[in-house]
């Protein structure tokens, strides 16, 4: 009966063995083929539209600025470009041209925004 044991014990040894030997051979192919399997998919991000802001001024948008600006309470270069549809640096000059006639007043500066409201009868 011991020896019968025995001799089971060697063959099931055996038969493991292999088994393990061949699932080397199998992680070793799988090692060997796994940059060939499907990868995880990044997302791109949500894509901004692209702004196509005018630079100069046409006559029908200049007489929108001169119409419009003035009667809004909050003016920022920000506020003003995106409501015409003209580019940074054009609504900056342009706040700075209604400065000039009087018709908008700087209420603060900073070097990042600047912020100006309608000109009211008791600041003239």
């Amino acid at each position: 009966l011991a020896l019968a044991l025995a001799t089971a014990f060697r063959r099931q040894r055996c038969i493991m063995a292999k088994d393990q030997i061949k699932s080397k051979e199998a992680k070793a192919k799988a090692a060997m083929a796994g940059g060939k399997g499907k990868r995880k998919k990044w997302s791109k991000g949500k894509v901004r539209e692209k702004l196509n802001n005018a630079v100069l001024f046409d006559q029908k948008t200049f007489d929108r600025l001169q119409a419009e600006v003035p009667k809004m309470k909050l003016i920022t270069p920000s506020a003003v470009s995106e409501r015409l549809k003209i580019s940074g640096s054009l609504a900056r000059r342009a706040i700075r041209d209604l400065v000039s006639r009087g018709t908008v007043r700087l209420v603060s500066y900073h070097s990042s925004q600047s912020i100006y409201t309608r000109a009211t009868k008791e600041s003239e």
